[in-house]
């Protein structure tokens, strides 16, 4: 019966999704905004917050494959997370002023007329990865852009080993598949066992508990699995073994969080 809700479930979303999207796009043509081209180089004249700064010529570089602590920038009502302010000023001193090398591995521009890039200092220095190692931001890939995760990964693996910035408060801490209730509609980390995998219609369901209503379970869907997942492991070599995934969590019959690409579950040892 569960499976089957689900499958509701989901089929009423990407109905959803899919109207949201054609209304979307009817009003971006409404009111068209000018792309930026994307760009091998510029010297940043602004830090916007822990994972975005401005170049002088006005185009706004959001730092992909992280997410730094956010702040509200304008936003009502939004608390500031711990060490926000912290990131910000690491990522000014690792980029303000300087010129910088900008390489991208995947999709450039975002939704917001942002430049989708990785950064890197005359000297080399590569900024996401020393804001990783520094505890100052956590992995966030995408489907359309999973360039140098493995290293990503590697370095926040290092720094939250050694308890570097956020990864020594409570708030960043990874969570356990029974914790995953209580923080519906943030990103977060969690690490457990998969009790049981299957596959249900193209869909995957990696299930952390016995009741289904109830438990933490990470779906794939058909199209991110054939897109994504080709030469993966199969879905049922997931039973047994200790992942930490990653990702926005929603409430349906429990806690849960999408997986769109591999990056996104860690196996662990």
């Amino acid at each position: 019966m569960i499976w089957a809700e689900r499958r509701s479930w989901f089929h009423h979303v990407a109905t959803g999704a899919a109207c949201l999207a054609l209304v979307a796009a009817m009003s971006q043509g409404a009111v068209a905004r000018p792309q930026p081209q994307p760009v091998n180089s510029g010297t940043v004249k602004a830090i916007v917050d822990g994972d975005t700064v401005v170049l002088r010529s006005g185009v706004e570089i959001r730092l992909v494959g992280i997410q730094a602590p956010k702040l509200p920038l304008g936003r009502r009502g939004f608390q500031a997370w711990p060490l926000a302010s912290e990131s910000k000023e690491a990522l000014a001193r690792l980029t303000l002023g300087k010129t910088l090398t900008l390489s991208y591995g995947g999709r450039k521009i975002d939704r917001h007329g942002r430049l989708l890039a990785h950064l890197a200092t005359k000297d080399g220095r590569w900024v996401q990865g020393a804001l990783l190692s520094a505890g100052m931001a956590r992995v966030y890939t995408f489907p359309d852009n999973r360039g140098r995760a493995a290293e990503m990964l590697a370095q926040e693996r290092a720094a939250r080993g050694a308890r570097r910035g956020i990864w020594n408060l409570r708030y960043y801490r990874i969570l356990k598949p029974e914790e995953a209730g209580r923080f519906i509609g943030t990103f977060q980390l969690i690490e457990g066992k998969i009790l049981q995998a299957a596959l249900v219609r193209g869909r995957a369901y990696l299930n952390f508990g016995a009741n289904w209503k109830t438990d933490f379970t990470i779906t794939m869907s058909p199209k991110s699995r054939r897109r994504h997942w080709r030469g993966e492991k199969p879905v049922q070599d997931y039973e047994g073994r200790r992942v930490r995934v990653r990702g926005w969590l929603k409430s349906f019959n429990g806690p849960m969080i999408e997986a769109t690409h591999p990056e996104q579950i860690e196996v662990l040892p």
